[in-house]
């Protein structure tokens, strides 16, 4: 369970003000069909962060060494850093929907293909090689892209005039540097 909520928590609050956010807002105003954007998002992170979290505890399995857990809780740290650096989409390419694919493919590819080194993909790595259970951290993972993108894609324009993104960028920064520091007490016994 720890797995699920720590995955799904840490990759909500990323996500608020992160490209793939930014292109469920864009997808919601070009489309205006909400149910296929939705499945679409659903689909890619199943199948972008099932490959992510299979990666990072594959690499744990194989490292199972002080300094690769050092490494680990490096870079939850550093993505505390990261995340406060919001993303932005280029305004110069719109997104068009293929004659044939239809919006619930051109979704799933758009969001398949730039979730590719996104912050929310590499912090998935980190927790599928920090936790034990790719499929925990898989349905946090995608539990919180949900989370942060389906009120995206529903309320689109008013939302992003309401919320304020930096708040919520500042409170996963913190949420990835606690985990860090964490992980690093508990590597030099700190923590009982």
């Amino acid at each position: 369970m720890e797995a699920l909520f720590t995955s799904a928590a840490l990759v909500a609050l990323a996500e608020m003000g992160d490209k793939t956010q930014l292109l469920a807002m864009l997808l919601a105003t070009r489309f205006r069909r909400p149910a296929p954007i939705i499945l679409g998002i659903l689909v890619a992170t199943l199948a972008n962060h099932f490959l992510a979290a299979l990666l990072g505890h594959s690499i744990a399995g194989m490292l199972d060494q002080p300094w690769f857990r050092y490494a680990i809780a490096a870079s939850f740290v550093a993505m505390a850093a990261w995340t406060l650096i919001p993303d932005r989409l280029d305004a110069d390419e719109p997104i068009r929907a293929p004659s044939r694919a239809g919006v619930f493919a051109t979704t799933l590819i758009a969001f398949f293909l730039v979730e590719m080194g996104d912050k929310t993909q590499v912090a998935t790595i980190a927790l599928g090689a920090r936790f034990d259970n790719v499929f925990a951290v898989t349905a946090g993972t995608t539990l919180g892209m949900m989370i942060a993108n389906v009120p995206a894609v529903v309320f689109g324009e008013a939302l992003a005039k309401t919320v304020p993104m930096r708040a919520l960028q500042v409170g996963a920064a913190l949420l990835f540097l606690a985990l860090g520091l964490w992980m690093i007490a508990d590597l030099q016994g700190w923590i009982g």
